[in-house]
Formats: structure tokens, sequence, C-alpha cells
């Protein structure tokens, strides 16, 4: 207890020395206020450590004093709104105009507003903008009014806000939010003020390629452009002579090669400009826009070896897959399919896994998947990553008139039916140097694809041009063209029969014969499945799935006849008799099965109308016996004069 009372004794006494320590300049100055106390002993020491609290706001207590009191969650809201506000109005020059604005634009982008009201919103919105646009229209906020007021405003008016805008054109077409204000004036342009946009862009049109909002500028005005000014777009990426001096560019011919030769250029002056045009836009990955593919279909048809080589490596890959939507971008697609490498060959069709389906219903993107599986020799990939994915819609793509034709050249390949000149143009298109394998590599075409690797690495020092098959080239050119070393009946046998294609093919014609039939698009590949494709390709291990096919469109055909029924008889139906009319002519052994199924005794009454062409198909069938078995019933109709055979195709009779 004593020790205790000791130590409660010298608690105060260390407490008064601590002012005699302010004297010694050694002491702490930061231990003074801890230990240091003013206040009387008996106060409560918490009021001498106060915790902190946040405080946002103050009331007076009753005493006078001012206390802080917690906001709640909606008043911190507003503070820190009102705060937001503030900075806004000091930082942007226009922030109230834009509020403004802002309402308006709420009304007039209504779709149920009447159309005089919208325009009075149109017009205030405009006075209010007038002698500003150009400084408010790179906002995110002013180009969205903007947009709406030119769409909807008078022509007046359009024109007032074009001629404000005219001079900073430039400006906002590297602008990500001006750049929409932009188009839309470009949408609802004359052709005078089209012109007067197009003439400003002369000297910064690759400049503009190569930025990435830019690009999407210089796209819709060449889309909207005339071939006059589409011209001067391209000429200016092909030459610095043709992008400084304007006459140059006035040239009527369309094709580099022909510009090159009119102008007496040099090749390789053009050619290494392009380069450095191309090179960047190549690298950034800009590579939608219609104006680029063309450019480098051009710079193809010019380049040499080693530059052509590294287009096609460059290109061969997912960046592909981003072209093939457009003409020429499809054309470059059919170049490198033909002219790369196994390696890129590979990266190409394994870029297009899981856009096989769509890329099917493109015009243009079909034609890349037909030069595919026409060309590409490692059927295990092209079955793995195209055919299952054509498989899943296979349906789909038979009744679309894009969609058929990869189905379409694999059962009948390169049928002009089927392909436009221009399209079988595409298809034939190639490089000649490139192509010129010589003779050693074309006695070596059904090598495998190893051989393919090493044999294009020899291959890598000719010159290149682009050709055209067309009518005057040789029986060798036009092989060399279709590509691929091994052979291409070993290819269809193996990307059809060997993937399970054909099989799964037959049976969805099978299933869905009668729509076929009256399919203005499925009716092409009914007809080439049922034939057993060109060749005969199927008939040898399929057989039984086509006499089944055979037994279902001549099921379809042999349904009785109703009058009252609102659906036409596939036997009267425009599509569906002209296809069976094929089928009996070229394939005997469906006329025979229609024949006893459908037609045998009942030839007089469908002896009228489309019909009659079905049945006069038995009696102008190249086969005896399908003439033999029809003749006999048929005879006394053309005696009778029911059924009319043109005369060259009558036969004598016999009695």
């Amino acid at each position: 207890m004593a020790a205790k009372k000791q130590e409660s004794n010298s608690k105060p006494k260390k407490r008064n020395r601590n002012p005699d320590a302010n004297a010694n300049p050694d002491s702490s100055s930061s231990k003074k206020p801890k230990l240091v106390s003013t206040k009387p002993e008996n106060k409560p020491v918490e009021k001498v450590f106060k915790p902190f609290k946040k405080t946002f706001g103050k009331v007076k207590s009753q005493s006078g004093e001012e206390k802080k009191t917690p906001l709640s969650k909606r008043e911190r809201r507003i503070h820190a709104k009102e705060l937001t506000e503030a900075r806004k109005k000091r930082r942007k020059q226009h922030y109230t105009l834009e509020q403004e604005l802002a309402r308006l634009w709420e009304k007039m982008r209504q779709r149920n507003i009447a159309k005089e009201e919208r325009s009075k919103i149109i017009t205030e919105a405009i006075q209010k903008m007038k002698g500003k646009i150009p400084e408010i229209a790179s906002s995110h906020v002013s180009s969205r009014v903007l947009q709406t007021c030119v769409k909807y405003c008078s022509q007046t008016e359009r024109d007032a806000v074009f001629d404000e805008l005219k001079p900073h054109f430039l400006t906002f077409a590297s602008n990500k939010y001006a750049i929409h204000l932009v188009t839309k004036m470009l949408d609802n342009a004359s052709k005078k003020q089209l012109a007067e946009f197009i003439s400003p862009l002369r000297g910064h049109v690759a400049s503009l390629l190569r930025h990435t909002v830019g690009s999407v500028v210089i796209e819709h005005a060449y889309q909207l452009g005339n071939a006059t000014q589409k011209q001067e777009l391209l000429m200016e990426l092909y030459s610095t002579e043709l992008q400084l001096f304007k006459d140059l560019a006035s040239v009527k011919e369309s094709r580099l090669v022909d510009v090159i030769s009119k102008l007496n250029l040099q090749k390789g002056s053009v050619s290494r400009y392009m380069a450095s045009v191309i090179q960047p836009i190549l690298e950034k990955g800009i590579v939608d826009h219609t104006i680029i593919h063309k450019v480098l279909i051009e710079y193809l048809s010019i380049a040499d070896k080693t530059s052509a080589a590294e287009i096609i490596q460059q290109l061969s890959g997912p960046l592909l897959v981003r072209m093939i939507h457009t003409r020429d971008g499809s054309r470059i697609g059919i170049l490198c399919v033909k002219h790369g490498s196994a390696k890129e060959r590979k990266k190409i069709v394994k870029g297009l896994k899981g856009t096989v389906g769509k890329t099917a219903h493109f015009q243009y993107g079909s034609l890349v998947l037909a030069c595919i599986v026409s060309t590409v020799d490692d059927t295990k990939l092209v079955a793995k990553t195209v055919i299952r994915e054509l498989q899943t819609i296979l349906k789909e793509l038979v009744l679309d008139k894009n969609g058929r034709r990869p189905l379409l050249q694999l059962l009948n390949p390169n049928c002009t039916r089927y392909f436009s000149p221009d399209e079988m143009a595409s298809l034939s298109l190639s490089i000649s140097s490139l192509n010129a394998m010589g003779d050693l590599e074309v006695n070596r075409e059904t090598k495998s694809l190893k051989d393919e690797e090493s044999s294009d690495k020899d291959n890598s020092g000719r010159d290149v041009t682009m050709v055209e098959a067309d009518g005057s080239a040789s029986s060798e050119t036009l092989q060399l063209v279709e590509g691929g070393k091994k052979d291409p009946s070993i290819r269809r046998q193996e990307l059809l029969v060997g993937s399970g294609l054909a099989k799964n093919l037959i049976d969805m014609c099978t299933e869905n014969a009668e729509e076929l039939l009256r399919s203005n698009f499925g009716k092409e590949v009914l007809y080439e499945a049922a034939t057993g494709g060109s060749g005969g390709i199927l008939q040898q291990t399929l057989g039984d799935e086509l006499n089944a096919l055979h037994e279902a469109i001549a099921s379809v055909a042999a349904e009785s006849k109703s009058e009252g029924s609102e659906k036409e008889h596939v036997l009267e139906n425009f599509h569906s008799s002209r296809t069976i009319r094929k089928l009996v002519l070229d394939n005997p052994a469906f006329a025979t099965t229609l024949w006893k199924k459908a037609l045998s005794g009942k030839c007089d009454q469908w002896a009228q109308g489309h019909s009659s062409k079905v049945i006069c198909a038995f009696l102008e069938s190249s086969d005896a016996m399908v003439s033999k078995l029809a003749k006999e019933e048929l005879q006394p109709l053309i005696n009778r004069g029911i059924l009319k055979l043109p005369e060259k195709k009558q036969p004598a009779n016999e009695g």
C-alpha cells in the first residue's frame, strides 16, 4: 500500500517538472501539449482529446455556439452536384447554352411530336447556336443537337449551318464527336456542297486515312461522290505528283496501270509511295473501308514479288474477315487464298472461325468461301472450321441466294448458272507472276500438303502482274488459277462425302422436298443433290440416300390435284415444274421413279399448263428407256392434240 501511494504521489511531480523543461533547448516541443494541462485535474479528459468527426453543416446551440451536424445523403448529392455545375461553368465557355440546347433536344427528337412544333423548336435552337456552331460542334451534347437539327430543319437553315461549318470541316473530320455531324451534313448535302467539302480534302486524304476517325469521313465522302470525285480521292494515294498537280489527277483512266502508262509515271516510284501510304494503315488495322480495298487491289497490280508477298502475309488472318464484305475486299481475299502459303491459308481459315455462317450470307463473302473450298488442300482444317459451321444451318443456307453458293461450288464447281460473269472473273483473278509456278511444280500438283509449304518458299522470286482468266488465256493458266495442288475431284470427295456434308444435305432435301421445289433458290441445290453432283460424285457412296430423295420428290408430285386448294400443285408451280422437268431430262433414275409413282395413268390431267412441260420431258429425254416408258401413254394425247410438242422434237408416228 505504501508503494502504491508513493507512485500516485510521483505522477503530479513529473507533470510539475514539465514547465521547467522549457528552459532546456534539447527538450521535444511535440511532447509539450501532451504533458501540460492548463485545466483543473477534476475536469474529464475526454474534453481535451475530442474525436474527429466529419461534419457538413452548422447549427446554433442554446448557448449561442455553432455546432456542426452531418448532412443527409440527398443534401450531400445536391451539394456535390452544385460543385460539379460550378466547375463546368468555369471550364466550358458555352455550358449554359449547351444545357438549354439539351432541353430543346429532348423535345425535338420525340417521335410523337407534331411537325410544326418540331420545326419551331429547331428554329429556336438554330437561332441560339447562330455564330457559335463551330465552337460547340465538338461537344458530345451539342453535336447531337446539331445532327437532329440538320435532319429535320428546312433547306435554308441547313445551308446556313453548312456555310458556318464549311471553313472547319477539315478540323471536324478528325474529332470523335463532330464526325457524326459531318457525316450527317454530307448525307443531306447537295452536289455543289459535296464538291465544296471534297475540295479541301486535297492533300490530306492519306493522313486522314491513317486516322481512326478521319478515315470514316473519307470513306463517307468516297461512297457519296461521283466517279470523278472518287478518282480524285484515289489519285492522291497513288503518287506525289498526282497529289501536287490537280491537272494530272483529272485523267479518265480508272485503272492504275493505265494511269501510269498515260502519264509516263515511274512504276517503282508509284509503288514505293503507295507502300508508304498503305503500311501505316494496315499496321493500325484500318481495313474496313472500300477506298482502302480499292487502293490495295490497285497496289497488287503493280507491286513487285516481295511487296505483294508482304501484303498477303499481313492480311492473312482476322484482318481479312473484315474486308470480304465488299467487291474489292473479296477479290483481295481470293488472291490471299490463292497465293498465300499453306501457313497463311491456315490463318485465313482459322480467322473465319465463328463467322462462317454470317460470311456465307454476304454476296461477296460467299465468293471467298467458294474459293476456299475449291482451293485449300488442307481438307481436314476446312471441314473442321468451314463445313462444320455450314452444316448447322444447312436449310437456311439452301434457301438463301448467297448462302447456297459454297454448297453449289462443291456440287457443281464454277458453274455459270450460279455465278455471274463478274463473279466468275473474281474467282479466276490471280497475280500472274506469283501464279507461274513453272513446269516442275505443275507436275507436282498431286503432292501432299507438306510439299506445298516447301514449294511456296521456292516461288518467291518472280514479278507480279494482275490478270483475269478469260477466253484468251491458255489452258495451263486456267488450271493454275484454280490454285492448290491436290486433285480437285479428291478435294471435293473429302469435303462433300468425307465430312458428312453430302449425307446431311441429301437428308435435309428429303425432309423439305416440297418447300425446296417451290423455292426460287432452294430448287437449284435440290436439283444438284438429286442428280448426284457434277460427275456423279455422290452416286457411288450415297446411292440409297439419292433414291430416297427421288422417292420424296415423286411423293410430292403424286399428291392429288385439288381445285379448291389455294396452294398450287408442284407440277403446276412455275419453279417446281421446271426443276422436275430438268431432273427428268438429266436423271433417268429419277424419271423412272417419277413416272411409276406419280404420272403413270394420270397424264391426261397434267397435259395442260406448266405440268405439260414435265410430261413432254419424258419424250424429249435422251435416254431411250425413259422415252419408251412414257411413249405408249403419251402418243394418244399427242394424236388427239391434247399434248403438243415442238415440231423438231415430235417422235415419228409409227401407227
